[in-house]
């Protein structure tokens, strides 16, 4: 085998051996992650690992939170939300997952995620109010990432929802995997 190939080899044997352990990590981190996917929270705590996720926030003063997106996405609503007046951040871990971050267009977004894939703003470039409402993205990620935007078609939004809504009708879903709808409280 020459060099090149020897080296692709070890490359693609390393490939795997990550894949494998952030597999086992993530089964790991899905048995004791406990999720606040209220949609009234000011903190949040959401999961999508090895599962769709479906989530709105009308928190009157939210200041951010925990996601986790493992080898799942899906989509993060926070235009019903109002921003805590001293700003909020989002702290999220990707690997081999990534989900779509709705913002209203006035916020400011900031983003400091390192690793390999990322989080970008795909919002049109505008001057936004300094006093506006600003929310900082912060984290890691692992062939993964979190796109920021201000809208995304209808048809997107009811395909992530009916796949959540067959994930709890197989009855794999747990409390990480928020739906946008309350749940009926029955008495």
């Amino acid at each position: 085998m020459n060099g090149m190939g020897r080296v692709f080899s070890i490359f693609l044997a390393g490939f795997v051996v990550a894949m494998v352990g952030s597999a086992v990590a993530a089964l790991s981190l899905k048995r004791r992650f406990i999720a606040n996917a209220s949609p009234t929270a000011d903190e949040i705590r959401l999961a999508a690992i090895f599962e769709p996720i479906s989530f709105e926030s009308h928190a009157t003063g939210f200041r951010g939170g925990d996601v986790e997106l493992w080898y799942g996405g899906g989509i993060i609503d926070l235009r019903g939300a109002t921003l805590d007046p001293a700003g909020a951040t989002l702290r999220v871990r990707t690997v081999f997952g990534g989900a779509q971050l709705l913002v209203p267009d006035s916020w400011n977004v900031t983003t400091r995620v390192m690793g390999i894939g990322g989080a970008g703003d795909g919002r049109p470039r505008k001057d936004r109010a300094a006093d506006a409402p600003h929310l900082t993205i912060e984290g890691t990620t692992f062939f993964g990432g979190l796109g920021v935007t201000s809208d995304i078609p209808a048809e997107a939004v009811r395909s992530v929802r009916e796949a959540v809504a067959k994930r709890r009708a197989a009855g794999s879903a747990g409390p990480g995997v928020p739906v946008m709808e309350p749940e009926p409280v029955i008495s």
